[in-house]
């Protein structure tokens, strides 16, 4: 196994450039944040009778519940201010200006959907919507149901997988605890950007349709829940609404300021997979932000400024170490040695891209490779334990000997090409009779031999 101390810890908060600190969870995985234009701050203007409830959502899209700006340094703050939605776990990029203006979280369930407050939103148990007649199963397990509440627009095609669509919707407990509202949530079927329930139903609605949607656990947040509102094996209820279905935009023609805030939700987004140990999709979401975090126009050209360059290429180092990590989870380790170099293609004094690849190698059996790598990490590095752990465990390996050798730790400024110095030899142990044991023997020998003499001289 790689050692937990490097290889175990992942980028998860924003920063400057001055500021990085880094990654993969910190063997804990801090709570995540990032924001996206695929979450837009505010609600847009609505039209006819909905716009008295979307002029509420649009106050309450300024705040979510436990939220906390992010507290980087003032050049960050005048650029982005950032605050933690309770829904997915997400971050949205907030005006500097409305960072003070925020509400209570609102509990009314209603206030979404004032006109479709119907019996089984407010009061009806899980157990009699299951069984229900007149409920739609989406799934054949009849584990996610929906019922139909305003029918949508026939004309216009329903979406489809990898297409981008706008809802509103709000989730409620059985006991009617609201643990997700979003007035304006934008998200591409099949990213998982949300729950697998929304984005199966989302696939079976049309453009303008608002259902109840009743979800278990399975297509919910299972096992784990999500803490500290969703309890394990919780199953949900939603109101909901598709308001808009489009094609997914290309990346690579969005602003680039776009481009950062939808690979910093997606890295985010995969922080969250991996805290749920969930490997598999948070490597995903990683690769998706991989591909928008570039500043490469239609054309191939670079398009960004010089201080966007270097943004987006310390959210690249985040999002490759973080995925190097994910695919040392699955086992797939000449995958995470493709992304640790690519780090160090970014980065070259990246102490944890240099440790992971030193270890990798070296597990490939490309000891020399593997030296040298381990050698400048310790160079920049030199008091990091799992580094010296880690060129021991080298060492032994090339000399193809269980006779360990240590790795004694060295200041910095004694550190050169040569190991050979920094090896202490371990202890041999010497064969056979102890000279100490000999010599308590004749001692013992010797004290029989005198009392024997004075007692023959007594009597």
């Amino acid at each position: 196994m790689v050692s937990k101390a490097l290889c175990g810890v992942m980028e998860t908060e924003p920063r400057c450039t001055e500021d990085l600190v880094e990654p993969e969870v910190r063997e804990t995985i801090s709570e995540l944040s990032g924001g996206d234009p695929l979450n837009e701050l505010l609600c847009e203007k609505p039209r006819g009778k909905e716009k008295a409830d979307a002029d509420v959502c649009a106050e309450k899209s300024k705040s979510s519940p436990r939220s906390e700006p992010w507290s980087g340094k003032t050049e960050c703050k005048e650029r982005r201010k950032v605050k933690e939605t309770n829904s997915w776990k997400m971050v949205r990029f907030q005006d500097p200006s409305t960072e003070d203006d925020v509400l209570e979280w609102d509990s009314l369930a209603e206030i979404l959907f004032p006109d479709y407050a119907v019996e089984e939103w407010t009061s009806t148990s899980f157990e009699e919507l299951f069984a229900a007649e007149d409920w739609g199963n989406i799934t054949e397990d009849r584990l996610l149901r929906k019922k139909v509440l305003k029918p949508g627009n026939p004309q216009v095609p329903g979406p489809s997988w990898g297409q981008e669509v706008t809802v509103r919707m709000q989730g409620v407990l059985e006991d009617r605890t609201v643990v997700e509202k979003d007035c304006n949530l934008v998200f591409v079927i099949g990213e998982r950007d949300v729950i697998q329930a929304l984005e199966e139903c989302v696939m079976s609605m049309q453009k303008g349709e608002i259902a109840l949607l009743l979800a278990d656990s399975q297509y919910a947040y299972e096992l784990l829940g999500r803490e500290p509102d969703i309890p394990a094996w919780a199953p949900l209820l939603y109101q909901l609404q598709l308001l808009d279905v489009r094609e997914k935009p290309d990346p690579l023609t969005l602003p680039i300021a776009d481009r950062i805030r939808i690979g910093n939700q997606k890295r985010e987004r995969g922080n969250f997979h991996y805290q749920r140990e969930e490997y598999g999709l948070a490597a995903k979401a990683y690769c998706v932000a991989l591909e928008v975090l570039t500043t490469r126009g239609p054309d191939g050209s670079d398009v960004g400024t010089r201080a966007e360059e270097e943004e987006v290429r310390e959210y690249r180092v985040k999002c490759l170490n973080n995925l190097a990590t994910a695919r040392l989870k699955l086992e797939q380790f000449d995958e995470a040695l493709h992304a640790s170099r690519d780090v160090l293609a970014l980065d070259p004094n990246n102490v944890k891209a240099l440790f992971r690849t030193g270890k990798l190698l070296s597990d490939k059996g490309e000891y020399k490779e593997a030296m040298e790598v381990l050698k400048k990490a310790l160079k920049l590095e030199p008091t990091t334990k799992a580094i010296h752990a880690e060129l021991s465990k080298l060492v032994q390996r090339q000399s193809g000997s269980s006779d360990a050798q240590t790795w004694r730790a060295k200041p910095a400024a004694m550190l050169g090409d040569d190991v050979t110095p920094f090896l202490i030899p371990a202890k041999k142990k010497t064969s056979g009779i102890s000279w100490k044991f000999i010599l308590g023997a004749l001692l013992v020998a010797l004290g029989s031999l005198v009392t024997s003499l004075i007692l023959t001289a007594r009597n």
